[in-house]
C-alpha cells in the first residue's frame, strides 16, 4: 500500500486499573484494503477499536485521519469523520423496521425526507451493497444474519469509510459468513477501509488484505495476505509454537442418563425454535451443541432443564420422563444414577 493512510494510530496506549490494554500499539488503514486485526481474547483488538470510534480516550499516543491529528469525545465525531463500527452486541430497536433503524438519530436533513423516500434510500443503499434486506421488516423479524447487516447499513449510511466488523462472524452460519465479506470486499472494491476482529485464522487467509497481530496489548507482527500461513499467524498470537490439529482421547461411554426424542418447542415470541429433536448422552461423554445465536440452544436447554414446556416429545433422566415436570423436578437427578452432586443437570447460558 502506498500515500497517506486513511487512518492512522501511532503509539496507542489504554490503561485500566491493573491492566495495560493497549501498550504503544500502532496502526495503519488504507483506503480500498480489508485489515484483520488479529489476536487472542484479551489481546486487546476491540479496545483499541473502542480508542478509535470515541468510545475510549486514549492515555497516550494519536490518532490521524487523513493525515491530519484528530480527537474524538464521543462516539459521533468518530461517525462525523467518516467511522464506524459494529459491535458484537447489537444496538438496533427491534419493534422498529429496517429504514427506521438505519435513519434513527442521524441528524443531516436526509432523515426528514419522508417515509417513502427513506425506504427508498436504504433500498439502493442494500443493494449497492449485496445486503439482502426488506426496509420495511422489523427487526424482530429478522435473523441474526439480517440483523448484522443492517448495523452495517446504518454505519454506511452514516457516510463511514472506515467500517470496523468486531468479530463478525461468531453469529453466523458458515453460508452467511460467506455472504457477509463477499459484501466486504465489494465495499473494499468501492473505496472503504474495512477492519476485520478475529482471531479465527481461516477468515484472516480468506478474506484479509493485511493482518495486524496483538498480543498482550502490543503489535507483534504486520503481514500481507500469503506472507505468513496459519502456523506462523498462530506463533504471533501466542508466543510459541500451537498444534492446529487435535485429537480426541478415547472415552468409555456408559449408559444413557438422557434422552431427547423428537422434541418440539416454540420461542418467547411463539415462533418454532425446535423441530423434532433427538439426541441420547451417555455417562462419560462430554455432549456439544453447536449453533449460532438464535437458533435453538436455548430453548433446548430450557425444556431440558424444565423451564420450557414441550409442543411435542419427550425429554427423560435414566429412562424417567420429565415432560411436564417442573424446574425442580428436571434438577434433582433420580436416585438410579449416581452423580457427584445432588443436581443431575446444569445449564450455562
Amino acid at each position: 500500500m502506498s500515500g497517506t493512510p486513511l487512518v492512522e494510530l501511532r503509539g496507542i496506549v489504554k490503561r485500566f486499573p491493573g491492566l495495560v490494554a493497549n501498550d504503544g500499539v500502532d496502526l495503519e488503514l488504507q483506503a480500498g484494503e480489508v485489515h484483520a486485526l488479529l489476536g487472542e481474547n484479551g489481546a486487546g483488538k476491540t479496545t483499541l477499536m473502542n480508542v478509535l470510534t470515541g468510545l475510549y480516550r486514549p492515555d497516550e499516543g494519536e490518532i490521524l485521519v487523513d493525515g491530519r491529528p484528530v480527537s474524538f469525545r464521543a462516539p459521533r465525531h468518530a461517525i462525523e469523520s467518516g467511522i464506524g463500527m459494529v459491535h458484537q452486541h447489537f444496538r438496533l430497536v427491534e419493534s422498529l423496521t429496517v429504514a427506521e433503524n438505519v435513519l434513527l438519530g442521524w441528524h443531516t436533513p436526509r432523515v426528514w425526507l419522508g417515509r417513502k423516500a427513506g425506504i427508498r434510500q436504504v433500498a439502493e443503499l442494500a443493494e449497492r451493497y449485496r445486503m439482502q434486506v426488506h426496509p420495511e421488516a422489523r427487526v424482530w423479524q429478522l435473523s441474526v444474519g439480517e440483523q448484522q447487516r443492517v448495523e452495517i447499513l446504518k454505519a454506511l449510511y452514516r457516510g463511514a469509510r472506515v467500517l470496523i466488523l468486531d468479530e463478525p462472524s461468531a453469529v453466523l452460519t458458515p453460508q452467511e459468513a460467506d455472504t457477509l465479506f463477499e459484501a466486504v470486499r465489494e465495499m473494499a472494491v468501492r473505496g472503504e477501509a474495512v477492519v476485520v476482529i478475529t482471531h479465527k485464522l481461516d477468515e484472516v487467509q480468506a478474506v484479509a488484505d493485511r493482518i495486524t497481530v496483538l498480543r498482550r496489548g502490543r503489535n507483534v507482527g504486520v503481514a500481507t495476505r500469503g506472507e505468513l500461513d496459519s502456523r506462523a499467524l498462530a506463533l504471533l498470537m501466542v508466543g510459541r509454537d500451537v498444534s492446529l490439529e487435535t485429537a480426541p482421547a478415547p472415552v468409555e461411554q456408559g449408559e444413557v442418563t438422557l434422552r431427547v426424542q423428537g422434541a418440539s418447542a416454540r420461542s418467547d415470541r411463539g415462533l418454532p425454535a425446535l423441530a423434532d429433536v433427538s439426541f441420547d448422552v451417555r455417562a462419560g461423554q462430554v455432549f456439544g451443541v453447536a449453533g449460532v445465536a438464535g437458533n435453538g440452544q436455548r430453548e433446548l436447554a430450557e425444556i431440558v432443564t424444565g423451564l420450557r414446556p414441550l409442543d411435542a416429545g419427550v425429554v427423560e433422566v435414566a429412562g424417567q420422563p420429565l415432560r411436564g415436570a417442573s424446574a425442580r423436578a428436571a434438577t434433582i437427578a433420580p436416585k438410579k444414577l449416581s452423580f457427584p452432586r445432588k443436581s443431575g443437570f446444569a445449564t450455562a447460558m
